[in-house]
């Protein structure tokens, strides 16, 4: 006989009492590992970039990690960086951001390379987040994943080790990767 799994909601997961950090993807908890110092100085680094552009121009909001993304009962996400236009910052709520935001950021570790990758990225895209970006640490690189015509994510721009990605959402942006990959 098979037990059940149970089914997660964002109701249980708010529920936890525990100092750790989880996603809820399709009603399954997942712990999130503890970041790398590595990961952390990418995510600040990018976050800054990202913040002084948004800010310059009055376009949003530039949010980190730790913070909830609620995309429905069974989907809670946390991405490491996440911007939300001005025209829709209705759904940044007391405790989470509870509606799809603009443009979502993961840094993907070795741990969570299917789940950013894959798993994600076909979450995103099927609830209309407008850009995605896949940043990869060990090989320097980044993948800018824009919503096409279809609804499907097509790569919009890369680089790895040197050279800039840009925007679609974010008109304007670009990201010149020795400022994302600087250890100092």
């Amino acid at each position: 006989m098979k037990v059940k799994e149970k089914v997660w909601t964002y109701r249980d997961y708010l529920e936890l009492n525990d100092d750790k950090r989880y996603e809820v993807i399709n009603g399954r908890l997942y712990e999130m590992p503890a970041p790398t110092p590595w990961h952390q100085i990418i995510s600040r680094n990018l976050e800054f970039l990202f913040l002084d552009f948004v800010r310059k121009w009055k376009l949003g909001q530039v949010l980190d990690a730790p913070i909830d993304i609620v995309l429905g009962e069974k989907y809670v996400l946390q991405p490491d960086i996440v911007f939300i236009s001005k025209e829709r910052a209705g759904i940044i709520g007391d405790k989470a951001i509870n509606g799809v935001p603009d443009l979502v950021v993961e840094i993907v570790s070795p741990t969570t390379i299917r789940r950013d990758t894959v798993v994600k990225k076909e979450i995103y895209e099927s609830f209309g987040v407008k850009e995605y970006w896949l940043v990869y640490p060990d090989e320097m690189a980044i993948e800018v994943w824009a919503l096409g015509e279809g609804g499907r994510y097509e790569l919009y721009s890369f680089a790895e080790k040197e050279g800039k990605v840009k925007s679609r959402v974010l008109k304007g942006f670009e990201v010149d990767l020795k400022e994302v990959f600087d250890e100092s």
